[in-house]
């Protein structure tokens, strides 16, 4: 087989196919809820896909309040959310809701928040995310104390108070708009990897019509897959047209 014949053969196995599950190329996502866990994905993480920093670290934070008369304790804890939006955009902070997918928390739908008892009688508690973008000299210590600076920075209303809590979260942004990228990753490990048979070698693969997962991979890394198997095959030469 002539080295041009092989790269041909490699290029047709390596073709993806569309994906069909739901599509994360512009969605902002949570990296701690791996992709599998939502489209019900199993399958082992393979050696070879793209790691990048996050696009934002993200803390949870809540608002809290005990006033005695239930009406205004909640009021109080509306009155601090509404702070914090219009302090947040000065401060470098983005705040939001997620389960999977970010969204934004704005001023036209932050008292969509669920207000829950927070642990004793006469109390509620909002919570949300608190984001600010990584990158330019943004570390995983430095987005902490910005978001924590911002936390300090709300002012109270009567009784309520605010706080951040958990550790340090992350997410990324279209994680499907890596797809390329990863794929040309794969295809150059796989050509590396017949290489080394010699000439007479080329690869088969499977699970390239898979979408992207993550998973985290750092402080402040992730690390974009598709769930593929690569296997080295001789090549029968008399099987060729």
């Amino acid at each position: 087989m002539s080295p041009a014949t092989r790269l041909a053969l490699l290029a047709l196995i390596l073709m993806p196919t569309p994906a069909t599950a739901q599509d994360f190329s512009e969605s902002e996502i949570m990296v701690t809820a791996a992709r599998r866990e939502r489209d019900d994905f199993d399958s082992s993480r393979p050696a070879v896909g793209l790691r990048r920093t996050a696009d934002f670290a993200v803390l949870q934070v809540s608002i809290a309040g005990d006033t005695r008369d239930a009406e205004r304790r909640r009021e109080e804890i509306w009155t601090m959310v509404r702070s914090a939006l219009e302090l947040a955009a000065q401060s470098g902070i983005e705040l939001a809701t997620a389960d999977f997918i970010v969204e934004p928390l704005t001023l036209a739908n932050y008292r969509n928040l669920a207000m829950f008892n927070d642990g004793r009688p006469d109390t509620d508690r909002v919570s949300f995310l608190a984001k600010t973008r990584l990158g330019s000299g943004m570390d995983a210590a430095a987005a902490i104390q910005r978001i924590e600076r911002f936390v300090r920075s709300v002012p109270a209303s009567g009784r309520a108070e605010i706080r951040s809590s958990g550790d340090l979260s992350l997410s990324v942004v279209g994680p499907d708009q890596y797809r390329d990228q990863i794929l040309d990753l794969i295809a150059a490990d796989s050509r590396a990897a017949a290489a080394r048979f010699g000439p007479n070698y080329a690869v088969t693969a499977a699970g390239l019509d898979r979408p992207v997962e993550w998973m985290r991979s750092g402080l402040t890394e992730v690390f974009l897959y598709v769930p593929y198997n690569v296997v080295v095959v001789p090549v029968n030469q008399s099987s060729l047209p």
